[in-house]
């Protein structure tokens, strides 16, 4: 767990030093802070009103304790263990199987899975994936992601500036800039999916804590990504920004790999939770 904060902490400090570096040389200390004031106003909506957006956008349907039934009990008796208020429970009418959790902070969180993982999956696999959700509730991902999505958009809003108006013409070197101008977003894109697998990989060690039982979700895990693969879930594919949510990519292209990847290889998961139950017993 600590390693995969530290870890976070370092990417995040890289993708504010890029920006720094980024700022200077195409828009001077003007063009940096406008780009990062209209980063942030842009993120600041997002974070407030993205709960509701993407709900909406999955078609999801609340659940309470009379029609949620053994789902929503679950959800309440993890929520408890993990110190957490109880979040607002959402189903997901869709086959494949996956799940998510949104919402700015834990007062205001939600968690949802599609009515395919609930078919798949034991009521023990369930029980981890829950977990998992609710690891990145009590971790605040939510807020990281809003951080490092706010900095990378700035950087992004940088290089266009350059683009259109030529950087900061105070400083001479063009070509410079123009590498820059082309590099800066790739790398930033680049640092963003890395703290996405590193905050996927702090959920599953805190989901492991959580639930007790690191190994019902290994095999949710392995069991997702054997099925989810060969199921579309067209929400998803019509807007893929959402794809680094769920516990495991949905996308139907699948998963580009090394450092594209939003999310770590679910056998590298797999193994690191079998670890986890051997050391703990």
């Amino acid at each position: 767990m600590i390693n995969n904060w530290f870890k976070t902490t370092l990417l995040m400090a890289a993708i504010v030093a890029l920006f720094g570096v980024v700022g200077m040389a195409l828009g001077g200390r003007s063009g940096m802070l406008i780009a990062l004031l209209v980063g942030g106003a842009m993120n600041l909506f997002a974070y407030w009103n993205s709960d509701r957006m993407v709900l909406r956008m999955y078609q999801a349907r609340e659940v309470d304790a009379a029609s949620g039934g053994t789902f929503y009990a679950l959800v309440a008796e993890l929520a408890g263990r993990a110190g957490l208020p109880m979040p607002r429970v959402y189903v997901i009418d869709e086959a494949q199987p996956n799940a998510f959790a949104t919402g700015r902070d834990p007062e205001h969180a939600a968690v949802a899975a599609t009515t395919g993982i609930m078919r798949l999956l034991s009521e023990r696999e369930l029980r981890g994936v829950m977990a998992h959700e609710l690891a990145h509730v009590k971790h605040r991902d939510t807020l990281i992601s809003t951080l490092t999505a706010t900095v990378a958009g700035a950087i992004s809003a940088l290089a266009q500036f350059g683009m259109f108006f030529g950087g900061d013409r105070e400083r001479p070197n063009a070509a410079v800039q123009l590498v820059i101008m082309i590099l800066a977003p790739l790398a930033a894109m680049l640092i963003q999916m890395a703290i996405s697998r590193a905050r996927e990989f702090g959920a599953d060690e805190g989901g492991a804590a959580i639930s007790g039982d690191p190994e019902a979700l290994a095999s949710a895990l392995s069991k997702i990504e054997a099925h989810a693969r060969g199921t579309p879930l067209a929400t998803a594919d019509l807007h893929p920004e959402t794809a680094q949510m769920m516990i495991v990519n949905p996308l139907s292209g699948g998963d580009l790999q090394g450092l594209f990847r939003t999310h770590p290889p679910t056998q590298q998961r797999v193994s690191r939770l079998l670890a986890l139950a051997r050391q703990h017993g």
